[in-house]
């Protein structure tokens, strides 16, 4: 036991804790003001369905013991042996449950994530439902393939040292799904949609940005040289995608937007998710200029393609994670984890058809569960509000309150 890797990884928890009430202010800012209440609600409540979810039957489906490489079995259901002694197959100098626990936030702030692509009409009761199937159905069995002892991704030599495939292409895709069930908001291209609270956005985009410091560099397990080099590598995307974003955004539209600034931080944080204990600070570099490049032009796209994403996770995470997992194939070294492996640039062009199939299998089991689950909520529960209530908003219609008494 270490005393100071234990400290690390607790305070790296309460780190990415923090980012999802920091996403629901960075969301809350971008819908209409009527909605703001009903968008911070979404992510705010998922802290708690999900952590409890976790401690039953979450961390044992992801972390336990395998099952063919597919899933963990029940034995560790309501943390039964998971108790304060090392587990050494995950983290060999800290308490098991304080792994459990850290893990825990990032099973909450996934879903969280998809809430973005059907911001200001999803009902509240279909939403509980649908985010707790999603956990059991998506985001535990993912996590279980590429972290899982035995997990089948994992035994193909797969990096995704803080969640490229796990958080940001699961969400990212399954928020895909979502816009397109779902449909488009009442009045969509025709109404004024614009963010009501662009301060609030940057707030959050803030929020975010500290906390990803615990989500990426925390998940070296460890204080030390593997975590410092996260941490450079993280902050060096995020600086470099947000002036990425914001000069492509300038030269195509002629004006540079602060929520261009505030997305393009939130691009390359996506990107470097993956590969921050795997590459040097010139890899990190190369990752943030093309994520913040690339997550614009994306963000674009959905104009031409008529899907309703509402606050562009699609084009953030869901393309920021995919090129984040492919960029670990190619920059990745030993030079930075030993533990690791050297990308295509460093002589190992498997590792890049690795992080591929990794990427697209994740990308395609977690659309099309989505999709379907989606399908059957619709027909069972149904997914949208009324629309009178559309048209009153979420904060009204779904909860009773305004978030705005003025």
């Amino acid at each position: 036991m270490n005393n100071g890797d234990t400290a690390w990884l607790l305070v790296s928890a309460a780190l990415v804790m923090i980012m999802t009430p920091g996403l629901a202010l960075f969301y809350g800012g971008m819908v209409r003001r009527k909605n703001i209440l009903g968008t911070i609600m979404q992510s705010f409540i998922i802290i708690g369905l999900i952590s409890v979810e976790w401690i039953l039957v979450g961390y044992s489906m992801a972390f336990g013991p395998d099952r063919g490489g597919i899933i963990g079995d029940l034995s560790w259901f309501a943390l039964n042996g998971v108790g304060l002694a090392p587990f050494k197959d995950y983290a060999a100098t800290v308490p098991h449950q304080a792994f459990m626990i850290y893990q825990m936030m990032f099973a909450v702030i996934t879903p969280a994530l998809i809430t973005g692509a059907f911001a200001e009409r999803f009902k509240f009761s279909t939403f509980l439902v649908f985010t707790l199937l999603w956990a059991l159905l998506v985001y535990n069995p993912v996590a279980h393939w590429v972290w899982g002892i035995g997990g089948w991704i994992r035994n193909l030599g797969a990096l995704d040292f803080a969640g490229g495939t796990v958080v940001h292409i699961t969400s990212g895709v399954s928020a895909l799904a979502a816009a397109l069930v779902v449909g488009k908001r009442k009045g969509f291209g025709v109404d004024n949609m614009a963010p009501h609270n662009l301060p609030m956005t940057v707030l959050g985009a803030a929020i975010l940005w500290f906390g990803w410091f615990g989500f990426n560099a925390g998940s070296a397990l460890a204080a030390g040289d593997l975590s410092t080099s996260a941490f450079v590598a993280t902050h060096t995307a995020a600086a470099v995608a947000t002036l990425s974003w914001v000069f492509t955004e300038w030269i195509h539209r002629g004006k540079p937007t602060v929520l261009g600034a505030a997305s393009g931080c939130v691009a390359g944080l996506v990107a470097i998710t993956p590969a921050a204990g795997f590459v040097q600070p010139m890899g990190a570099l190369v990752i943030g200029l093309l994520a913040g490049a690339a997550c614009y032009g994306a963000v674009m796209m959905k104009g031409r393609l008529g899907y309703d994403d509402s606050l562009d996770v699609v084009g953030v995470h869901c393309v920021g994670g995919t090129l984040g997992a492919l960029a670990t194939g190619l920059f990745a070294t030993t030079v930075v984890n030993a533990g690791g492996a050297n990308g295509l640039l460093y002589g190992n062009p498997k590792q890049f058809a690795v992080q591929a199939l990794a990427a697209g299998v994740s990308l395609v089991y977690s659309f099309v569960v989505s999709y379907v689950l989606l399908l059957v909520l619709d027909k069972t529960m149904g997914l949208r509000i009324a629309k009178e209530d559309e048209v009153m908003g979420l904060d009204l219609s779904e909860h009773g309150e305004a978030g705005y008494n003025w």
